[in-house]
């Protein structure tokens, strides 16, 4: 499988530096979403980047519908890759479906990862009792139909609600991107993403945690954020960005990337 899955995943290793730092994408993108912010940390690191097989850049033919069903294959992918390259400590960077996956990566195998740095992070999508997630389930039920129906404009119109910046490029590069996926594989893993709750484990995760949480996005109230910081059972800081969006290593770059300095150098 080794070697399949470095291809498959188009796995890359950029930088020079002594340690390892992995920038994991979320859904609708692919590796390519960390273009403006590898610059700023190859110098530094060895940068691990990877595409995520439900990702448009990945032959459809690896997406195994059966596999998939959970996060936990996502989680065995990503555990591979690392053992396949030799690393036994990173800083992990993981954005929206890949923070979670690194969470529950982490809980795994505690010692590979030294911090976990998780931009619009959510353990639960999903309202519930006393939990405000930001959908209820009829509003994402919704959403599935209008991606079954016509993938095209969903796209469309989801592409600058997510980005949420007045940033046209970063609108159209997401939209590239979701484009890019297959809709069959696009609407599976938005569904397997939508029906995650990992609130009862984020206090089996006892590394380091930043937050990372912009003042308006539309996938992830800011009482999300705090809740996790709440809830991790490590050390957790909320990181607040000035800037709006699900995306912003693709509307604020320069500004994550401060973030991200200021989490890895604490």
């Amino acid at each position: 499988m080794g070697q399949n899955l470095i291809e498959a995943l188009n796995v890359r290793v950029e930088g020079n530096g002594q340690n390892y730092l992995v920038l994991a994408h979320g859904f609708g993108t692919d590796q390519s979403a960390w273009q403006r912010i590898l610059p700023y940390f190859t110098r530094s690191y060895k940068v691990i980047l990877y595409d995520l097989p439900c990702a448009g850049s990945v032959n459809p033919d690896f997406f195994d519908f059966q596999r998939y069903t959970t996060l936990d294959a996502y989680v065995d992918d990503l555990l591979d890759i690392l053992d396949i390259l030799g690393v036994t400590s990173c800083a992990y960077v993981g954005h929206s479906v890949s923070a979670m996956i690194g969470l529950l990566a982490c809980i795994r195998r505690r010692t590979l990862f030294s911090k976990l740095i998780l931009i619009g992070a959510s353990p639960r999508f999903l309202n519930d009792h006393d939990y405000h997630g930001g959908f209820e389930e009829s509003e994402i039920e919704t959403v599935f139909s209008a991606m079954e129906a016509n993938y095209a404009a969903w796209v469309n119109g989801f592409a600058p609600l997510a980005v949420g910046a007045d940033v046209p490029t970063a609108v159209q590069e997401f939209s590239r991107t979701l484009f890019n996926m297959r809709p069959d594989i696009s609407l599976f893993a938005c569904r397997t993403v939508f029906k995650c709750d990992f609130r009862g484990v984020l206090g089996l995760v006892k590394v380091p945690c930043f937050i990372i949480q912009t003042a308006k996005d539309m996938s992830v109230p800011e009482s999300v954020a705090t809740y996790m910081k709440d809830h991790l059972g490590g050390k957790s800081v909320v990181i607040m960005l000035n800037t709006e969006g699900h995306l912003p290593h693709l509307s604020a770059p320069g500004l994550l990337a401060q973030a991200l300095w200021r989490a890895l150098s604490q």
